[in-house]
């Protein structure tokens, strides 16, 4: 294992430099969830130096296979990067600054797409070092939810034993690496509520139904919700960002729309809080004259770490980075990401790599900041974060 150790270390320092050219390259070029056509191209062109065989998935996600000539058990892992970029306008200036206006890789797809790369590189020049079958998937749209069923439902997790992913983490201090187990990111689901009322003048409210009014009720019943009818002990958020009503100052408001969203944990919880809000809205209009119907968007599952994986990539990433480097504990994120159908497909762990540099003002943001910049050290940590991964379960 020294021996190997060794190797890893040596050859994927050899190629630090184009990876940091490669996430680079990405960063000048971001573009939106569904719209990653250029950025797919050029993992085509990685792949292709390879030696590797590709197919597009969903339109401009991306997916490759390395299969290792080591004697032993036919087993699959699955790598997974996402490759999608934010509209967000870049207001870093830095040397590779977006070329893209209103769109910014400001949350590190960038990084993870050039680490799977890399650790790509280093696993088709050393097929003779694991057994079995490594799958690659660069994933489009995870900011949105999208990219990731579409790699389950056409069958490319069909068969594997294992899911690993990365993602960049500015709160973690760049050289670590958070593996822990459960729940790591929550549920996302988009609701809209359309709110139906009746217009009148402002001074005769008798004649009208306020839907700016019940609007207003719903979102503070919302809020209820959480406080009234859940467990304290229990993480669930309901937040409303959008409220739309009304079109005078003395029009009573016909129709109102609530746009909000629901992160929980626990996949009982998520499916009782859908029902209530439904309820509540519903209600809530009929008791003022109104009526209320609801939308509802299901972004992505809870992402919950497998216990047993989780162990395997504690153990296996921190003898290829040092012990020392590996978090074990943490706080989970009432963020979202669709990683989580993976796991629920494959068992598998999510991988948080720290980006942080206290030095380096914007590598500690918060991601989706504007300035949001990373310490691109990072990316060889995620690579070898990848390949310990694959050597370890492929041995």
């Amino acid at each position: 294992m020294s021996d190997v150790r060794e190797k890893i270390l040596s050859e994927s320092a050899k190629d630090e430099d184009y990876i940091i050219a490669l996430r680079r390259d990405f960063h000048a070029h971001p573009e939106l969830s569904t719209k990653e056509y250029r950025t797919a191209e050029t993992i085509e062109k990685e792949l292709d130096k390879l030696g590797l065989a590709h197919k597009r998935v969903g339109g401009t996600g991306v997916y490759a296979e390395i299969n290792g000539t080591a004697q032993g058990e036919n087993r699959t892992i699955v790598l997974r990067a996402d490759t999608d970029a934010l509209p967000v306008t870049e207001e870093h200036d830095c040397p590779y600054k977006s070329k893209n206006p209103g769109v910014m890789h400001a949350c590190g797809h960038d990084a993870h797409t050039a680490s799977l790369i890399g650790a790509a590189r280093f696993l088709a020049r050393n097929r003779d070092l694991f057994s079995g079958t490594v799958r690659l998937t660069f994933q489009p749209g995870e900011e949105i939810g999208y990219g990731a069923r579409i790699f389950v439902d056409e069958g490319y997790l069909d068969g594997a034993q294992r899911s690993v992913g990365i993602h960049l983490a500015s709160r973690i201090d760049v050289g670590k690496v958070s593996i822990v187990p459960g729940p790591n990111n929550a549920s996302v689901d988009w609701f809209r509520i359309n709110v139906a009322g009746k217009g009148a003048h402002i001074s005769t409210p008798q004649r009208g139904v306020d839907a700016a009014y019940i609007a207003s009720s719903i979102v503070v019943g919302l809020q209820a919700l959480v406080t009234k009818t859940t467990s304290p002990i229990d993480s669930v958020l309901i937040g409303v960002g959008k409220i739309t009503a009304g079109t005078a100052y003395n029009v009573i408001a016909s129709s109102a729309e609530i746009e909000g969203t629901v992160r929980v944990y626990d996949v009982d919880i998520r499916r009782e809080m859908k029902k209530r809000i439904t309820s509540l809205a519903q209600a809530t209009a009929q008791a003022y004259g109104g009526s209320a119907s609801i939308e509802w968007k299901d972004f992505t599952s809870p992402l919950i770490n497998d216990p047993a994986v989780s162990n395997e990539l504690q153990k296996s990433v921190g003898a290829l980075i040092g012990e020392e480097n590996i978090l074990t504990t943490g706080e989970p994120s009432l963020g979202g990401d669709d990683f989580a159908e993976y796991i629920l497909k494959v068992p598998g762990a999510y991988m948080y790599v720290g980006s942080g540099n206290k030095d380096i003002p914007e590598t500690t943001l918060s991601h989706h900041d504007s300035h949001f910049d990373i310490d691109e050290r990072c990316l060889l940590v995620g690579t070898r974060a990848y390949i310990a991964a694959v050597l370890d379960y492929l041995k």
